[in-house]
């Protein structure tokens, strides 16, 4: 599974990746977890408000910060 947080960098973009590394963790799943902060990058992958998260390519939210069992919801439906 590869999951991509696209977002400048901004707190409630931290805030989302530790979301989705720390359910990563309590679901015991394994994952490339990158940060895209390039605005072409985010903008080739179709994320037109941040923070987004996209797994394998399709994005499962954006434009808020997910609460953690949203985020473990989200990771176990992927």
């Amino acid at each position: 599974m590869k999951v991509q947080i696209a977002g400048p960098g901004c707190p409630k973009c931290q805030t989302t990746e530790k979301n989705v590394i720390n359910a990563l963790a309590e679901l015991n799943k394994d994952a490339e977890v990158t940060h895209v902060t390039d605005y072409k990058e985010m903008a080739q992958l179709g994320v037109r408000l941040t923070p987004a998260i996209v797994i394998d390519g399709k994005i499962v939210l954006s434009g808020r910060v997910p609460s953690p069992s949203e985020t473990k919801e989200l990771l176990q439906n992927a």
